[in-house]
């Protein structure tokens, strides 16, 4: 029988990395108080928010109207998650203290009989589940129900647990078999609903969560015929644009990823969580097929998903333009989500290298290095005068803003790095799993691990064993990402053979891009291919590489020690003619690392530059300045440089050229500037 991969709670995980916990720092310490303030509207210059006032007012603390977006609660809900999570990672009894305040003021904003949204309380009572395309009370409820479990979980504290609970109560005595039926115009309450279920163990969470999938494209005029019932409108959304909610067919039908980016990442999360929970090898294979859609043909480099800045949305099969590219930072985090639950189905580099490619790229990318200005939107490539200006280009803005009326990315970003832990470790009954190289440590039944790890800079990572029983046997599984060609691996000091082919570029992807990696290959280690007289010898026990994870099966001494160590060379990146904004281009990589080239550190004009074939670009460590600590990449290359005619019949000679190039996840803080990531190739 096929062990079940489970979570770990997030208190039995801790974050020691030289890249990862200074961001978790700096969320601890200067984001999550920034965006505390501007929740209260403490800060000047950044769009009003008013969340907090909303509950204070639907609570009776208060008079005044509501202020914000429909689904203004739910930022207030992504920040107390993200409250949660940090208080796992750093202690901070007077936050703990706020957050409790918060709380009790969402438990007097709560409804007699369980509703919670203060727009409808407070604005428009008698219209309360009138509008569920476009108004997002479901969408408010699950976010809240996410942070009620990891609040849980983080303090043990069940007040607003209990607060949710009543309003999942309250829903389910009104949508579902032989009552309203109903969907959410935007998907989240299938995910809050799971992890209400995770938190309390009640399966009637989870038959709702089940209800709100199964419903979705029964019937694709479904919004259509709520609006000819209500007879009024919030946002005008067309309900016959049945492809932007997904709702255009039954979810398990759906082959192609449609619509709206978020809504549909959100929803495959919550599919592939009930999936696994259930044992339907229908809506698995169904995850699985929207998953090789989204990242065969519709996935930027990046990491970035939804290419059209029209409703935010998947367009068609490569259609991944650069400079009009949305790619929103929320749903780079709904695609984090995506990959962690497909991981808990069937650990495979498939679905961790993207995971590790969101990370690194699409969702830090989001946030500016001092945590004080957040991108909605990732373009591939900016130029200042066009981006942001331009009918077209005007959603690319080329500097982060400070804030948003729609704050959702900012709060998303936060939850989700604050909750880092549960992306890099998993468990089944008897095998650790490491899915990222994150320094820190984890706290299992049979063990407990230390990692140090040099990543994303250095292709290294340790792992030391301290087994709860001495000689305890169990399985250590680390992930090998598919860009891995050559690798070293030691126990105990003693260089062992890894088992199974590594493959090439060309069987594996482009640069293993899609994470296709070695998936599917198994082979095992050769007895005797440890040393005789180790300390490893005689207990290395059966040892395979498959789905790209090295599995270590052994006998556990304290301190084992097992090492994996890398070349992490430059890589070029090609792309499938099938894009054709990228045709003749190249991208750079490093690592898990996408590259970009700024003006900053080019000049202007950078779609001059050509890479030529033989380029080698060299890493160094930046030794100061803003990108301190981070790996910047130099080498020569040419330079075309621009003809003062239009047209021409000759091309200009090409000059040579010393270029650089930085991490994506860094472009946009020195200031206004031109950026790229695909060039031209020489």
């Amino acid at each position: 029988m096929k062990e079940r991969i489970k979570e770990i709670p997030l208190s039995k995980i801790k974050i020691r990395d030289p890249f990862w916990s200074q961001k978790q720092e700096l969320i601890a310490d200067v984001v999550i108080p920034f965006q505390e303030k501007v929740l209260n509207d403490e800060v000047e210059g950044v769009a009003k928010s008013h969340a907090f006032a909303n509950f204070r007012i639907a609570a009776g603390l208060e008079e005044g109207e509501f202020y914000g977006m429909v689904f203004q609660d739910s930022d207030v809900a992504k920040w107390l998650e993200g409250v949660a999570y940090s208080l796992t990672v750093k202690e901070n009894p007077a936050l703990e203290e706020r957050a409790d305040r918060i709380i009790d003021t969402i438990e007097k904003a709560q409804q007699p009989d369980g509703y919670l949204n203060t727009y409808f309380t407070i604005k428009e009572p008698e219209h309360r589940w009138q509008n569920l395309q476009e108004c997002h009370e479901l969408y408010c409820a699950g976010h809240m129900m996410e942070a009620a479990a990891a609040y849980y979980d983080a303090t043990g504290k069940d007040k607003l647990l209990k607060v949710m609970e009543r309003m999942a109560d309250h829903i389910a005595a009104r949508f579902g078999p032989g009552k309203e039926t109903g969907i959410p115009g935007h998907q989240e309450i299938e995910i809050g609903l799971m992890k209400l279920y995770h938190a309390t163990g009640k399966v009637k969470y989870r038959e709702l969560a089940q209800y709100f999938i199964d419903e979705r494209g029964k019937n694709p005029g479904f919004f259509k015929e709520e609006k000819e019932k209500r007879g009024w409108v919030h946002f005008n959304m067309d309900p016959e644009d049945t492809k932007y909610n997904q709702s255009f067919a039954p979810v398990r039908e759906q082959k192609t990823a449609e619509g709206h980016s978020v809504r549909a990442v959100y929803m495959y999360t919550a599919m592939a969580d009930l999936a696994g929970c259930t044992g339907e090898e229908a809506l698995l294979q169904a995850c699985d097929t929207l998953w090789d859609n989204i990242t065969q043909k519709r996935m930027y480099l990046t990491g970035g998903i939804g290419s059209t800045g029209e409703g935010e949305a998947f367009s068609i099969d490569y259609d991944l333009p650069n400079d009009m590219a949305y790619a929103e930072t929320c749903a780079s985090i709904g695609m984090a989500f995506f990959a962690r639950e497909m991981l808990k189905r069937k650990p495979s580099n498939k679905y961790a290298d993207i995971l590790e490619r969101e990370l690194y790229n699409g969702i830090l990318s989001g946030m500016q290095l001092d945590g004080k200005r957040f991108f909605y939107v990732n373009p591939l490539e900016v130029n200042p005068g066009v981006s942001g200006v331009i009918h077209g280009y005007k959603h690319v803005v080329p500097q982060r803003p400070g804030w948003y009326a729609c704050a959702c990315c900012p709060p998303n970003l936060v939850r989700l790095v604050m909750s880092l832990g549960k992306y890099a470790w998993s468990a089944s009954e008897s095998t650790l799993y490491s899915h990222l190289y994150v320094g820190g440590s984890v706290e299992w039944e049979k063990a407990a691990v230390e990692a140090e790890s040099g990543f994303p800079w250095k292709g290294e990572v340790s792992y030391t064993v301290h087994p709860c029983q001495e000689g305890e046997r169990f399985g250590l599984a680390v992930r090998i990402p598919s860009y891995v060609k050559e690798r070293t691996v030691r126990l105990n000091g003693v260089e062992i053979e890894c088992p199974g082919a590594l493959g090439t570029e060309a069987e594996n992807g482009v640069a293993g891009w899609a994470g296709a990696g070695s998936a599917g290959s198994e082979a095992v280690m050769e007895p005797g291919s440890i040393q005789p007289g180790s300390k490893a010898s005689g207990q290395a026990g059966p040892m395979e590489e498959r789905d790209g994870y090295l599995f270590i099966d052994r006998e556990w001494q304290e301190g084992d020690r097992l090492e994996i160590t890398f070349p992490m060379p430059v890589r070029k990146v090609y792309c499938s003619s099938a894009v054709r904004e990228n045709e003749n281009c190249v991208a750079i990589m490093r690592g898990p690392v996408v590259y970009c080239f700024e003006g900053a550190d080019n000049g202007d004009r950078i779609q001059e530059i050509r890479i030529p074939g033989e380029m080698d670009m060299e890493g160094h460590v930046e030794e100061e300045g803003i990108l301190k600590g981070m790996v910047l990449l130099e080498g020569k290359a040419q330079r075309q440089p621009a003809a003062e005619q239009l047209y021409m019949e000759e091309l200009p000679p090409c000059v040579p050229a010393e270029v650089k190039a930085i991490p994506y996840f860094a472009w946009g803080n020195r200031g206004l500037n031109q950026m790229r990531v695909w060039m031209p190739r020489g």
